[in-house]
């Protein structure tokens, strides 16, 4: 009893160590990407890779293997998984439909045209890449839903990402900045959709009768979220926030997203969903004391459980155990991601009336895929749609694209010229 007691010490104990090294070298390779003029979830990925087999399990006597080794791999996981959780709640609270609303007609076009275009080409590599990656740890894996997922993961655009990087370069009040962010929203909600879609159709198993029992509790879900659970969450925030009990209720909307993201679990779709939707009904008022008594807490809680997640991630990527085949596919998932992205942005934009530097610019700007493709790739890993060296091929192009975002802004007269065109007056 005693031996296992000592063991079951050890085994959090060597947790426990795993986290303060993941902690420590997030914060190293963070600074290291601001210096480079990244985003710091840039660097909090790259010392996910880093800590993973790619770096230090080449290593002699693996050290990563002896930080992170097998029996404690599903306690990480747990942990990366609330901090996933409670992530997608912040990104569906976050999500402010005044970001659409004065410029919906250009940002619907330029997002729809973008997802429309990179869900295409996806799809359509899916046909060269699916042969090769058909099985997932035994077990046959449908086109329909391959092709699905990779039409979802060239669509999206990092919308925390992208703001991030608008702040970084003043750019968040100018026309093009305000049309990324509207546009990155569409996005993101056609992704989660598209998600949600490929979820229900590997639980079901591509039969019709399961995949339509799974619809309608979708409906039902959503239906209740915004008919029952938003007024009431509505009733309960004024009600403490008029009694400052804050402590409460950031631990009933914490509770909250946690139970709906087991909700849509049960339903067959994936519990990002169902933190992301508890967060969009959410209520936003009163805006200000909201911001300081809950974001702000929940914010500090992510920045420790997220870098968990990244090390989760890179623990799954293998840079090592890519062959030269798999390089070609590397190049071409590369070379599908940027030109569905940037041309289906650009072209709609001149289209609109952009001229080429701005359209240029947004369409580098909806190429960023950052955080939220890495969510997109674990989901798909924990539905069984991806194998190891999928998965670290569109790890690589999820860091590729939100990297090029940095270098290939315009600088100097350039930057500034797009600084002298704010945002378009609202309506």
């Amino acid at each position: 009893m005693d031996s296992m007691a000592t063991a079951a010490d050890m085994k959090l104990a060597t947790l426990f160590a795993g986290i303060a090294v993941v902690l420590l070298t997030g914060v190293l390779f963070g600074r290291i990407a601001q210096s480079l003029r990244q985003p710091i979830v840039i660097g909090e990925i790259a010392a996910g890779i880093v800590l993973g087999p790619s770096l230090l399990g080449l290593l002699p006597g693996d050290p990563s293997g002896l930080l992170f080794p097998a029996e404690v791999r599903p306690l990480l996981s747990a942990v990366s998984q609330v901090g996933l959780v409670l992530f997608m709640f912040m990104v569906g609270w976050e999500f402010e439909k005044r970001l659409i609303k004065p410029h919906v007609g250009m940002a619907a076009g330029i997002s729809l045209s973008s997802v429309a275009l990179a869900f295409g080409l996806g799809a359509l590599s899916a046909v060269v890449l699916y042969d090769g990656h058909d099985t997932v740890n035994g077990e046959h894996i449908s086109f329909t839903a391959f092709a699905t997922f990779m039409g979802a993961a060239m669509s999206v655009t990092a919308f925390p990402v992208l703001a991030r990087i608008l702040s970084d370069h003043r750019l968040s009040d100018t026309r093009v900045g305000t049309l990324a962010l509207a546009s990155a929203a569409i996005d993101d909600v056609l992704a989660w959709c598209m998600l949600a879609y490929v979820s229900a159709l590997v639980t079901s198993g591509g039969d019709p009768g399961d995949l339509f029992m799974i619809a309608i509790r979708g409906v039902v879900y959503v239906a209740l979220m915004f008919l029952v659970v938003r007024p009431l969450l509505d009733a309960i925030t004024w009600r403490f926030a008029g009694k400052e009990r804050w402590r409460a209720l950031l631990v009933v909307l914490c509770a909250g997203a946690l139970l709906s993201a087991w909700a849509t679990t049960w339903i067959g779709i994936h519990a990002i969903f169902g933190a992301f939707l508890f967060g969009f009904v959410t209520p936003r008022e009163p805006a200000h004391l909201l911001v300081e008594h809950i974001r702000r807490p929940l914010e500090q809680i992510s920045l420790i459980l997220l870098p968990v997640f990244f090390i989760v991630t890179g623990l799954g990527v293998d840079i090592g155990g890519l062959t030269g085949t798999r390089y070609l596919e590397l190049a071409l998932i590369l070379a599908v991601a940027c030109s569905g992205k940037l041309l289906g942005s650009v072209i709609p934009a001149r289209l609109s009336g952009l001229p080429w530097r701005e359209a240029g610019t947004l369409g580098l700007l909806m190429n960023t895929r950052g955080l939220t493709e890495l969510v997109i790739l674990n989901a798909a890993v924990s539905l069984g749609v991806l194998d190891g060296q999928m998965f670290t091929m569109m790890v690589i192009m999820a860091l590729f694209t939100t990297a090029l975002a940095g270098p290939l802004l315009p600088r100097g007269p350039a930057l500034e010229a797009l600084r002298s065109r704010p945002e378009p007056a609202k309506t």
